[in-house]
């Protein structure tokens, strides 16, 4: 999408939209308020393990959204190990190990309404280090800029990451070509960019965004530490 920014919730609408008119956007509808599934997101999904770093990951965290479950059901598939932090992180981090899972069973494994069956809770001490995060976005730049649904929740785990002493890892997302904008507003603490997946291009981001060094937790209030224990 050929377009300028001033705000991320002008960027949000315009991309919710545009989804919607052209009919791309797919279940759950409408795609506004959410990290909007998309026509091609399998193609998508398998394009992104086609190369690095995905094609040699063996753990990688995925959001647990709509679109990125076709990168939940290819990683399962390639013996790859997927954290999945629980929805608005209320429970934390939860663990996809394929060795645990029978082979007919991996698709619906990585459905977030089949999940619990499989996923094991996994403790902060007991993340072990990652290859890659998968995120899932609204809209995002070629430059490797993105705004998720306005929650916040993809930057906070990967700053939760970050304080614990993980080190960076690359950043991919998988978007429809209408999410790709040509700019938006940035802050600090925003998840940065390495790749960026559509069904037809990968766009490879030669000089990411800096990571946050970890979580900002002058933005957090009281009722974000009741509702995530996680972070206490």
């Amino acid at each position: 999408m050929d377009a300028r920014f001033d705000t991320k919730s002008a960027a949000r609408q315009a991309v919710w939209d545009a989804l919607d008119e052209r009919g791309v956007a797919r279940f759950p509808f409408p795609p506004h308020g959410r990290i909007p599934n998309f026509d091609g997101a399998p193609a998508a999904a398998e394009r992104l393990f086609e190369q690095s770093p995905l094609d040699e990951a063996r753990r990688i965290k995925v959001n647990p959204d709509a679109p990125q479950r076709h990168v939940r059901i290819e990683a399962l598939h390639r013996g790859c190990e997927v954290v999945v932090p629980t929805p608005r992180l209320r429970g934390g981090f939860q663990r996809l190990d394929p060795g645990k899972i029978p082979d007919d069973e991996l698709s619906s494994a990585a459905s977030l309404s089949n999940m619990d069956r499989w996923a094991e809770p996994v403790a902060l001490d007991d993340l072990r280090p990652l290859d890659a995060i998968v995120t899932g976005s609204v809209a995002v730049t070629r430059v490797g800029h993105r705004c998720g649904k306005g929650e916040g929740y993809s930057d906070l785990e990967y700053a939760i990451l970050r304080e614990r002493g993980h080190d960076p890892v690359p950043v991919a997302t998988t978007v429809h070509a209408l999410q790709v904008v040509e700019s938006l507003p940035t802050d600090a603490h925003d998840l940065p960019l390495s790749q960026i997946v559509t069904p037809e291009e990968t766009i490879e981001v030669t000089d990411p965004p800096a990571p946050p060094p970890g979580i900002d937790w002058d933005a957090l209030s009281e009722t974000d530490l009741e509702e995530m224990p996680v972070l206490r």
